[in-house]
């Protein structure tokens, strides 16, 4: 019997393993079709307020700047580079254990893996939610409508929710079933909110539009996780918070250089990721506008790993930025030159996730 559950098990492996090669094969296949994101309009900020990859914390450790009413460790996962914070407790809260003074407009980014409470049992339905509030007093806040106001997102397989509250009572409820979270791989997820408005996109898609979803008055200094009756253990990393979008007329025209956190790679590659297109489209409509400008665009790294290897990354990534303005947007290559710095020219320390963040990064200089 034991050796028939292990010959299960093995070609359960086996399966899986095929499934992750034949799905990473259709990404590279799909990798840079900027195209498919033509109505994604979301363009992230530039200036980074907080960054949490977990990177500080010992695998097997619960993170040291997260407290939990439950359990979870930091762990890795075969398939995605990096540390994750996995939470397997039902019905608890993971909240972060730091005032962070939010502006009235900010980006929150994040990946999450959600995996289903009982995989043995083939389940698929998966769930989640994050809030953002303003509180005063502990950190650890277990209560479902925590803190004086705030607005908590469920994402799950089957759609989206959204509520804002304030003074313990709910103000507007929004919900969604445009394209619903997926078990077992990455989601890259990105709340935008300006002032009372709150916008949500997925998957190259504006989820939620809701321009009175939030309460009016105040900020927010708090967040967490939270998976009350939510039959799920995800894990959560790169976890981001910028500022809301930059003016890039005039960074670009007036002060002759943007800084872009916007334009993605995966770790340790230099192909554009097509969650790229809205920080592209805007940069390119501005050299669409002004035919005269020139840029010169220069990629960045942190410290991690081998210098000389982090500065043919910076090179690589620079020119498939240009190639994708020439390619994608119409922008004449002769307006354009790149280069690459690699980690000689850090704007953060390296000895810090935020930092590291704050490195990584795209410049484009006016010639």
């Amino acid at each position: 019997m034991k050796i028939f559950k292990i010959l299960i098990a093995l070609a359960i492996g086996f399966t899986s393993l095929a499934v992750n090669a034949q799905e990473d094969n259709e990404a590279d296949q799909t990798q840079g079709k900027l195209q498919s994101f033509t109505k994604y309009d979301f363009v992230p900020g530039d200036r980074i307020i907080f960054f949490e990859d977990f990177s500080q914390d010992a695998i097997g450790d619960f993170p040291a700047l997260w407290t939990t009413d439950g359990s979870g460790e930091v762990r890795t996962i075969n398939n995605y580079p990096g540390n994750w914070l996995y939470a397997p407790s039902d019905d608890n809260v993971y909240c972060l254990m730091k005032n962070l003074t939010l502006p009235q407009n900010f980006i929150f980014e994040f990946d999450v893996v959600p995996t289903p409470r009982d995989p043995e049992e083939d389940d698929t339905y998966a769930s989640f939610s994050l809030t953002f509030f303003n509180c005063e007093d502990d950190f650890l806040q277990a209560d479902i409508i925590p803190g004086t106001r705030g607005f908590a997102v469920t994402a799950a397989t089957d759609g989206w929710y959204a509520d804002g509250f304030e003074n313990g009572d709910y103000i507007v409820n929004l919900t969604s079933d445009i394209s619903p979270i997926k078990i077992n791989v990455l989601n890259h997820i990105i709340l935008w909110v300006q002032g009372r408005r709150l916008r949500i996109y997925y998957d190259g898609l504006k989820i939620i539009d809701g321009p009175t979803a939030l309460p009016a008055s105040g900020s927010y200094n708090r967040f967490r996780f939270s998976l009350w009756g939510h039959p799920s253990h995800p894990f959560f990393s790169n976890l981001k918070i910028t500022t809301a979008a930059p003016d890039t007329r005039s960074k670009l025209l007036t002060e002759g250089k943007l800084i872009s956190y916007g334009i993605y790679f995966d770790s340790g590659k230099d192909i554009v990721k097509p969650e790229s297109y809205g920080a592209l489209n805007d940069i390119a409509k501005v050299l669409k506008e002004n035919p005269d400008v020139r840029i010169k665009i220069t990629g960045h790294t942190d410290s991690d790993g081998n210098d000389a290897l982090n500065l043919d990354l910076s090179k690589r990534r620079a020119a498939s930025v240009k190639k994708e303005l020439s390619g994608t947007f119409g922008i004449e290559v002769s307006r354009m030159e790149t280069d690459g710095l690699g980690e000689s020219q850090p704007i953060g320390p390296n000895t810090t996730a935020e930092g590291k963040a704050q490195n990584r990064r795209v410049e484009f200089l006016k010639l």
